[in-house]
């Protein structure tokens, strides 16, 4: 109290009082002045001491009004600004400070973390009372808007009771103050100056006004001596905490103040900082708070223990830093402040004996508590548990644990022993000192430890530190089911032909279900799989935040079941040299195949239209591609990829004509599936599509263009091939029914020579199109440095020797190593205008200069079309340049490069030219729907592979998957 009738108003407050007293003066001044001649010197002396007792009278109203107007703010709810008179609840609470009772109980339900008003203050209402000083602010606020915060966190909308912009501002105290406006009229009415005639009489007031404020001067002083007095008997810590006098350095007394407690005058231990910025041990404050309120002992300003705050690292590091005495006789060491507890342990155990001896007259010597049997303990230690418990049945609602881990809490604190009192604070906030599984489980997949590494990693944290920090490989398995498919339930409607109704179907073998003969094709292969059904819903599950926030986003009522149609992108591609291992199992090829999904887009049919829900951002990362199948195969075995999945893209075909019912925020809702397989590089899409090689005659995946057709025609081409239209074709290969010889049968079915057995997408690669025309800018690189256009007969010693030039000149100038086999990064690096200025270094015609630098501007023109997620939003003006840009770049291959493409054309250069406009047209874009994300998925396969070095091979492929 003595803090809020004392402290000094804020700067505007003390900037419009000094500015009033000022005018009060200097209108005296003049009145004094004016009549100076007139006034002889003994009554100018009786003036001037009248203008010294103006500035006091004028003092003295200031002070007073401060008082009314805080008076009048104790009647004021700090948030809405209703009085507190007119409130029919009549019923208040403290801005600062612990939440009460009931709001307690709805927090702890709701699961929240906050406990003290100004949290809760600032997440309802948009307000920080932490810095609210008691002469502007009050310090209460009514039940009304105690209710709103109930029903904020309750779930209910406030709004409407109480908009977030609605909260009061206050402002400082002035003359024109609306808060005590009728307190300040008596105030105008004492602040009329004096006349001059009245000087004798405001001169007595200004010395009886002195003397009194001298009087309170030391009655205050003589209180706070007091007060401290008091506060040190309550704290009663000077056998506790170490005296300021053990420092070994003779430092400077504003020092040694900095580092003290402002209670007991010892050295922080613990240090805590309140609101107020004054620092405090931490017992010492707390036992204060206790006893005489929740106030600052320093400044009286609230201070609750939820306010106390741990100070800066760095004045902590200062602390402990600081030399003292050890206070131990017979110890002249000088220890860190921060070393004390260890070094006093030491003594502890030094004289372990005679500090738990207990001196008795005769009988058996009494032993310490540590030292005797649970019973023994229960009979010495009866009388202080029945204490607790009459203490916590009062106090604390019966709780006798939590009272128990304060006390040692505290007493561990109390000794400087604070690792420990950490670790007991963890474990009584619900925290513990141990990782959940799943975070386990995280660290062990990004650091890629197996499962082995990880269980020595385990035993060595366990022996070496005595708990349990990381779990074990038990309790991480048992987390990682949550996170795979058959976790979670579902239903087809209509049930899916020829696949179970079980939804618990986590990892299965590749090969289940075939059925094997003596005269089967013999499978040397490993396959792990999910069952198609049961990975989309776990996909799906994943992205149910997402879902839900999209449907909110296009202001979809949450209650809507669907249907819900969802766009998934396959993938598939092989991956060569993967290191063969030292495991158990069969001898399988060092190659393997992957096959994975992406759910690309969901969207939900409402009324006449559909809107689009969820749209994947990044489509080619890796952490959206669902691996659904992994495989030690080669991609070339036809038998092989054909056994392990068939069976997926049965499950696949039985999907399409079905619909999936799955539980999705407490809704049961309906989801249908649109498979658009485009993830496939031109090897493995002629493999699966039954065509034949790249080789071909038949250039390409998507027309029946021949590969002179093409070169004649470069860029005037439409998509005619279909998965429908290949099946019918393979039928004729294989009935002949007209027959015909094998020349005019094979024209007939254009390329078609095995039987598909994977519905793809008429499209194009973007990635594996960009490194195969990296790959053939590479060529004409060489070709160009050789002028192969001069002279095309040339021998294959002289290509080898263009082709090492160029290496050399590539890696002097452009960093860029030479490698057998073109990469993606490689390949990006490569194409760009650096590349062919750095080239034409090596070309002596200015002429082909100029053509190269053409072709290579309209190919980067070209390129950001077919590999950007979004070209008509990322790219628009390049989008509809490209049939321009595709025709020049035919015209140049035809006419400067004429010596190259003479009746042939490379197979993505061709798909580059004729089919590119026709594709985004038709589905938005190309780079969505590459395979970049399988291809990611690839290198994680390996990184994994590698990480299970000495697990069977069986057992490894299910990890890795």
């Amino acid at each position: 109290k003595l803090r809020s009738f004392e402290k000094t108003p804020s700067d505007d407050s003390q900037h419009i009082h000094k500015d009033q007293a000022e005018e009060a003066v200097s209108s005296n001044k003049e009145i004094i002045l004016h009549k100076d001649e007139a006034v002889p010197r003994g009554e100018k002396t009786e003036l001037t001491g009248s203008r010294q007792g103006l500035e006091e009278d004028a003092h003295a109203m200031k002070t007073q009004d401060i008082r009314a107007h805080q008076n009048n703010l104790k009647q004021l709810c700090r948030i809405c600004g209703v009085s507190f008179k007119t409130d029919c609840s009549k019923r208040t609470y403290p801005v600062h400070g612990p939440v009460d009772d009931e709001t307690l109980c709805l927090l702890r339900k709701k699961e929240k973390t906050a406990t003290s008003w100004p949290d809760l203050i600032a997440k309802v209402f948009k307000t920080d009372v932490r810095g609210d000083v008691d002469t502007i602010h009050p310090t209460r606020f009514c039940h009304n808007c105690w209710s709103i915060i109930h029903r904020k966190f309750s779930n209910t909308l406030c709004e409407v009771y109480f908009p977030r912009n609605s909260t009061m501002e206050w402002q400082p105290h002035s003359p024109n103050c609306d808060v005590c406006h009728t307190t300040r009229r008596g105030v105008k009415r004492k602040s009329q100056p004096p006349s001059v005639q009245r000087g004798k009489r405001v001169k007595t007031t200004v010395e009886r006004a002195q003397l009194n404020r001298g009087v309170k001067n030391q009655q205050l002083k003589q209180a706070q001596i007091n007060n401290k007095n008091l506060m040190k008997e309550i704290v009663n810590c000077k056998d506790i905490h170490l005296s300021t006098k053990l420092l070994a350095v003779d430092y400077p007394v504003d020092f040694i103040k900095s580092i003290s407690c402002q209670i007991c005058d010892h050295i922080l231990a613990d240090p805590v900082e309140t609101t107020c910025r004054h620092l405090f041990c931490r017992t010492c404050i707390l036992k204060c708070i206790r006893v005489m309120g929740s106030y600052c002992p320093s400044c009286w300003y609230p201070c609750f223990p939820t306010d106390l705050v741990t100070p800066v690292k760095s004045f902590l590091n200062i602390l402990d830093n600081l030399n003292i005495r050890c206070p131990v006789k017979e110890c002249d060491e000088e220890i860190s402040h921060g070393k004390y507890g260890q070094h006093l342990s030491g003594h502890k155990e030094m004289k372990e004996g005679e500090l738990y001896s207990y001196i008795n007259k005769g009988g058996r010597p009494r032993q310490h508590l540590l030292s005797l049997t649970r019973r023994a303990q229960k009979h010495r230690l009866r009388e202080l548990k029945r204490q607790v418990k009459a203490f916590a049945e009062k106090e604390e609602g019966g709780d006798i644990k939590a009272v128990c881990m304060t006390l040692f809490l505290l007493a561990l604190r109390a000794k400087n022993e604070h690792k420990q009192a950490d670790e007991l604070e963890a474990i009584m906030q619900g925290r513990g000192s141990g990782l959940h599984p799943a975070v386990c489980l995280a660290i062990r997949i990004n650091t890629f430890l197996s499962c082995s590494q990880y269980h020595k990693m385990y035993r060595t944290v366990k022996a070496v530190t005595g708990r349990q920090i990381f779990q074990p490989l038990h309790a991480l398995r048992t987390a990682e089911k949550a996170l795979l498919p058959g976790y979670h339930p579902f239903e087809w409607k209509p049930p899916l032909k020829n696949v179970s109704t079980n939804t618990e179907v986590g990892i299965i073998d590749g090969l289940s279900g075939l059925p094997l003969s003596i005269d089967d094709y013999p499978v040397d292969t490993i396959a792990k799989r999910f069952r198609y059904d049961a990975a989309l819903v776990c996909a799906l599950k994943d992205m149910e935040e997402e879902i839900l926030e999209g449907m909110k986003a296009k202001n979809l009522d949450d209650y809507l079941n669907g249907p819900f149609t969802v766009v998934v992108k396959e993938s598939c591609d092989g991956m060569g040299d993967v290191s063969e291992k030292h495991g158990s199992g069969p001898a399988v090829p060092e190659k393997a195949v992957r096959f994975s999904f992406t759910v690309m887009n969901i969207s939900i049919e409402h009324g006449n239209e559909s809107k689009r829900i969820f749209e994947e951002v990044k489509p080619n990362s890796e952490l959206c591609c669902k691996p659904l199948c992994l495989m030690l195969a080669d991609e070339s075995d036809h038998e092989t990829l054909t056994a392990i999945l068939s069976p997926l893209i049965a499950e696949r075909e039985a999907m399409k004509n079905s619909e999936l019912l799955l539980e999705m925020g407490g809704i049961l809702r309906t989801f249908r599936f649109v498979f658009r397989g485009t993830g496939y590089d031109e090897k493995l899409l002629r493999e699966v599509e039954g065509l034949e090689a790249s080789g071909s005659t038949y250039i390409c995946t998507l027309c029946d263009a021949t590969r002179l057709e093409a070169s004649q025609n470069l860029v005037f081409h439409s998509i005619t091939r279909s998965h429908a239209e290949n099946l019918e074709r393979y039928e004729i290969w294989r009935s002949n029914p007209y027959h015909e010889s094998v020349d005019e049968l094979r024209d007939r079915v254009k390329g078609v020579s095995a039987k598909p057995f994977i519905e793809t997408v008429p499209s194009i690669d973007a990635l594996h199109c960009d490194i195969g025309n990296a790959t053939e800018f590479y060529r004409i690189f060489q070709m160009e440095i050789g002028e192969l256009y001069k002279n095309p007969d040339v021998s294959k010693e002289e290509r080898k020797r263009w082709q090492l030039t160029l290496d050399k000149h590539l890696r002097k100038k452009m960093n860029l190593k030479p490698m057998l086999k073109m990469s993606g990064n490689f390949a990006r690096k490569l194409m760009s205008k650096e590349t062919v200025e750095a080239v034409c270094e090596l070309i002596k015609c200015e002429e082909r200069h100029e053509a190269l630098k053409e072709l290579m501007d309209l190919y980067l023109k070209m390129k950001p079309v077919w590999r950007s997620s979004c070209p008509a939003k990322e790219c628009p003006e390049l989008l509809c340049q490209y049939s321009y840009n595709s025709q020049r770049f035919a015209e140049l291959l035809s006419t400067k490069f004429k010596y190259r493409y003479d009746g042939k054309i490379t197979n993505y250069f061709h798909k580059t030219l004729a089919h590119v406009p026709e594709i985004i047209e038709r589905d938005g874009s190309i780079g969505a729907w590459a395979s970049e994300g399988n291809e990611s998925g690839n290198k994680l396969f390996r990184r994994f592979r590698k990480m299970n070095a000495r697990q069977s091979k069986v057992y490894e492929m299910e990890d890795v998957l």
